[in-house]
């Protein structure tokens, strides 16, 4: 691991301290030299990833997850920009949304854009997620991504069928009653557009709106449960169900982890998006605009890079994915077979290559009062 110690934040804020004109970040600086606030997806709240720096820094740390991006970042909206210190969320958030709305800041470049030279090629420097729209500024470190359509049993569903007939198996009246459907609003919304034949990720017409409700009226009418991941699993390994929207890597690899790799997540070969059968996700990791920052929010930032952090924030407690420091040997070389199994290594790179990366549907809000309805 890199040397990452107290020490070392201590004396910066020595340095802040001294610094005549920034003698007040230098209070806010010692008001929080202890405290750390991460509002996040599931896994980086968990002890494996944050006791050892809870120890290192003697720091008190809270970390709070969710599962929607855009509740998250409402929270800031709301004046919690006071509250946190680091948001985990989506590709699109910082460069489209929370750095406009300024409720995010940059990291100073010089210090953290090197990380992306070691990480998987899609993410070498300048990624286009982490930076500014001008390209100018950085926003913060790429880490999780993967994946994210559906998963079906293939003792049941075929990989190569469910590939082949991608969103519309969730429009055979043969497979009704046999699915379930994830709760995950923002995702949903992504997969009834989907399943209409609709990119998600454009203005839609009144047409458009009319088949989306049609959709999700029928598909959430079909369904056999609605549920967390827990649900999806437990029902897929039970024969509950053979298949389930919205999942991928994500979801199914503590399954697949337990031995259950007849459940696996898939990328259908085409659809609506330029072609791009399903939808990728990259969680983005950015320091909050908050005026009185603590100084471990970078410092954990640096401390997620490093080869066995990210491996451990890879099989965080909760759900297991592929990480951007696997371009890194010394990280890769971390990851067992099973566990290159259960991320679904063998075919990471095919499924990122039919997927559009994850966007904001510009009607999100219509779209999700209609889809809220069609689940009554």
């Amino acid at each position: 691991m890199q040397n990452f110690s107290r020490r070392n934040v201590l004396q910066m804020m020595g340095a802040a301290a001294l610094a005549g004109p920034m003698m007040s970040a230098g209070k806010a600086f010692a008001a929080r030299e202890n405290e750390l606030n991460i509002l996040c997806w599931e896994g980086y709240n968990s002890a494996q990833v944050l006791d050892p720096f809870r120890s290192d820094f003697s720091a008190n740390i809270h970390a709070e997850s969710l599962t929607n991006d855009p509740t998250m970042i409402n929270r800031l909206r709301a004046g919690e920009t006071n509250v946190w210190d680091l948001i985990n969320v989506n590709n699109p958030w910082a460069r489209k949304v929370m750095y406009p709305a300024g409720l995010i800041k940059p990291l100073p470049k010089e210090e953290f854009e090197p990380y992306f030279d070691s990480m998987m090629p899609a993410f070498k420097p300048p990624y286009k997620w982490a930076m500014s729209d001008d390209g100018s500024e950085l926003l913060g470190m790429a880490q999780r991504f993967g994946p994210y359509s559906f998963v079906v049993n293939t003792d049941v569903v075929s990989r190569s069928m469910a590939e082949e007939q991608g969103w519309d198996l969730f429009n055979d009246p043969g497979l009704e009653g046999r699915y379930g459907i994830l709760e995950s609003d923002d995702w949903n919304v992504f997969n009834i557009f989907l399943i209409a034949g609709i990119n998600p990720f454009i203005e839609h017409s009144d047409d458009d709106m009319k088949k989306f409700e049609e959709t999700a009226v029928r598909v959430f009418k079909g369904a056999k449960l609605v549920g967390d991941i827990a649900a999806m699993n437990q029902a897929l390994i039970s024969g509950e169900i053979d298949l389930h929207m919205t999942g991928g890597t994500y979801s199914v690899s503590p399954a697949r982890a337990d031995g259950f790799t007849n459940l696996r997540a898939v990328t259908p070969l085409k659809g609506p998006i330029d072609g791009k059968g399903g939808v990728a996700w990259i969680e983005i990791t950015s320091t909050v605009n908050n005026p009185q920052l603590s100084p471990l929010a970078t410092e954990f930032l640096k401390y997620v890079q490093d080869p066995e952090v990210a491996h451990t924030v890879a099989f965080a407690e909760g759900t297991f994915n592929p990480v951007s420091q696997m371009g890194n040997k010394a990280c890769f070389d971390l990851f067992t077979k099973d566990e290159l199994d259960a991320i679904q290594w063998d075919s990471l790179e095919e499924e990122m290559d039919r997927s559009a990366e994850y966007d904001i549907v510009p009607d999100y809000d219509k779209a999700l009062e209609i889809m809220t309805a069609a689940k009554r």
